[in-house]
């Protein structure tokens, strides 16, 4: 018997939509391989239409992962598993030769800049999960390609997964289906192999009908052979392929080798009263206000704001020396706690139709609603929180999970760029640093060149409430808001961003570090903060147009004493928010230089020591 079952497990799965025999023969061997091991029930190759959209969002409704929300057109509402609501770092490895490939090896204690994983060890672990862990189910191939089809900076991907919650999300957030697989024909994909880890008939039965296998969760990278593989977790971050793992640890990788960027920047651009337009890219780590920033309204008359995107930015100088972004993805997985109609109009006008709702709560007349939507719940309409269970301000924890997300196509953005989706991507002039802290930090300064922008980079620290309550808030180092994403040893990531300034012709943009939280004495912020930060821009758009004055300090310029455009902003502390104390920035240059020290080590460029040195100078001789 066991010689007939072992044929049995190798017989190929039946393919129920698409042709798997036209496909390239890299892209079949990859499905036929891995339907061998993981043994779904049957195979569909999707093709992106509306249609097989409709059956997904249909199965997923009879299997209770998800309900339709009767209030909006075509959004839906999926409440996960509560072990199964975030990206897990500790559980998201990148798999190398050499550790030192993949982090600098710290002086004392593990790495904050990755986690390395053995060949040896991943082995194993996939040989424990993997094996026949989609039997019963179906396995979806869905080709996608992370930025605009047939843009020269785009690049094609192949995710293999058991979820038609992937299926949906990918997408609204990828550009998805038969047009990728045009695009691939015979060239190179980055193969994305994805399960929930919960084979059929189940063992034990699911919470929230949310199929996940939290002990057995695994997010791996494989740079050297372009693959991605996933395990246990059905949540956007882990199962979204294409967003985090391919477009930040994969693509960083691939930018290393070919010479250009894949950063965890928004991209914007702005156009002054007068009609001239600059496009700025912009890192923040979670919490500061990135989304908001990208989709603002500006409240100086005149001036506009439109966006390309909200997350991740892919550049590459041109032959002229501009650097040119996309954004790879095609549409918004956003924190849906704190969007409203004050923080975030036009996410609020995007959001409501054609949209993925997950952990958030829902109201009894087939809405959703979060913390801080600041909109009340009218007469008689009740709450079920994210936990599925009714919900009152009293209950003492949110209503909506921390990290609920909407998951909406990016085209429905009100003041989406009209060159959003351009093949040769937009020309970024600056790029923008930041990060939330509450003390010694000024609203804004510009970099003295490139090595010392680079610097700012790799210095930035922001302000993160503790995973353990008591800890309160603790400031974190964030290095280009990167530090979960890089794909590769940080010290290498810094000399690759440092060289962009010996590229023939290259136009280098300026670069700024914003801080729009600074608080006063009693706690209370300086800076008014949302449509108002467009002041702060204007000032960039001016000191790169050659027109706005600034100052020299020890850390950067900032703005003279009236080149901050402060029309009809009453109470505003101007000497507050730029104070440079001597005392705040000695410790701050201790912080930086002993985690240079202790976690980039020996891999420090010695550009950035030069920067490290002349900064300290600079703070003693205040």
């Amino acid at each position: 018997m066991p010689p007939q079952l072992k044929a049995e497990v190798n017989v190929m799965p039946k393919v129920v939509q698409g042709d798997l025999q036209s496909l390239p023969p890299e892209a079949r061997h990859f499905i036929e391989s891995n339907a061998k091991l993981c043994q779904p029930e049957s195979i569909h190759i999707c093709d992106g239409s509306e249609e097989e959209n409709k059956k997904i969002l249909d199965i997923m409704v009879e299997q209770g992962m998800i309900k339709k929300l009767s209030k909006y057109e075509n959004c839906w509402l999926a409440l996960t598993d509560p072990r199964d609501v975030a990206r897990i770092e500790s559980k998201t490895v990148i798999i190398t030769q050499e550790q030192r490939d993949t982090t600098p090896i710290p002086k004392t204690g593990t790495s904050q800049l990755g986690r390395w994983m053995s060949e040896e060890d991943f082995e194993k672990a996939f040989n424990t999960r993997f094996p026949g862990c989609m039997q019963g189910r179906t396995m979806y191939v869905i080709p996608f390609s992370m930025g605009p089809i047939g843009s020269p900076l785009s690049k094609i991907g192949i995710e293999l997964t058991d979820s038609p919650y992937v299926v949906a999300s990918m997408r609204i957030m990828t550009r998805m289906g038969t047009a990728a697989l045009k695009a691939l024909s015979n060239g190179e994909f980055v193969k994305c192999l994805h399960s929930v880890g919960c084979p059929l008939p189940l063992k034990e039965p699911l919470i929230n009908n949310w199929p996940c296998n939290p002990e057995l969760t695994l997010i791996a990278h494989l740079p050297d052979r372009r693959e991605i593989i996933s395990f246990g977790s059905g949540y956007g971050g882990n199962s979204l392929l294409g967003k985090k793992c391919f477009a930040l640890r994969i693509a960083s990788r691939i930018a290393k080798e070919e010479g250009w960027l894949a950063e965890h920047m928004l991209i914007l651009g702005i156009i002054n009263p007068e009609g001239d337009k600059k496009y700025f890219a912009a890192a923040f780590p979670s919490a500061c206000g990135k989304t908001n920033l990208a989709m603002m309204n500006p409240s100086l008359p005149g001036w506009k704001i439109e966006c390309v995107g909200d997350d991740i930015a892919w550049m590459k100088f041109d032959e002229q020396g501009n650097l040119r972004a996309i954004n790879p993805e095609n549409g918004f997985f956003g924190v849906a706690p704190g969007t409203s109609v004050k923080t975030n109009p036009n996410a609020i006008k995007t959001i409501f139709k054609n949209t993925i709702f997950t952990n958030v709560a829902e109201t009894s007349d087939g809405g959703v609603y979060w913390e801080g939507i600041d909109e009340p719940l009218p007469p008689g309409v009740t709450l079920t929180s994210w936990k599925n269970k009714d919900w009152t301000p009293d209950n003492g924890e949110p209503c909506a999970h921390p990290n609920s997300r909407f998951c909406t196509p990016a085209s429905q953005c009100p003041i989406m760029d009209p060159a959003w989706e351009s093949p040769e991507g937009v020309p970024i002039e600056g790029i923008i640093f930041g990060g939330r802290r509450p003390a010694g930090v000024p609203l804004v300064y510009e970099a003295f060149n490139w090595q010392h922008g680079v610097f700012i980079g790799a210095a930035m620290r922001s302000e993160a409430t503790a995973a353990a309550e008591h800890k309160g808030k603790i400031i974190m180092h964030d290095p280009f808001a990167m530090r979960p994403f890089f794909g590769y040893n940080f010290g290498k990531y810094l000399a690759h961003w440092l060289s962009m300034a010996h590229r023939p012709a290259a136009k280098l943009p300026s670069i700024f570090h914003v801080n729009w939280f600074r608080k006063d004495s009693q706690g209370k912020f300086l800076w008014p903060g949302y449509g108002e930060n467009s002041r702060v821009l204007e000032w960039m758009f001016n000191r790169i147009e050659g027109k706005a004055s600034a100052k020299p300090t020890a850390i950067g310029y900032i703005p003279a004493d009236t080149a901050l455009n402060l029309k009809g902003l009453e109470d505003v502390n101007l000497t507050e928010l730029f104070d440079i104390s001597k005392e705040f920035w000695e410790k701050e240059v201790e912080e930086i230089k002993q985690y240079f020290e202790v976690q980039v080590n020996a891999d420090l460029p010695y550009e950035i020591e030069r920067e490290m040195l002349a900064l300290e100078m600079r703070i003693k001789q205040l």
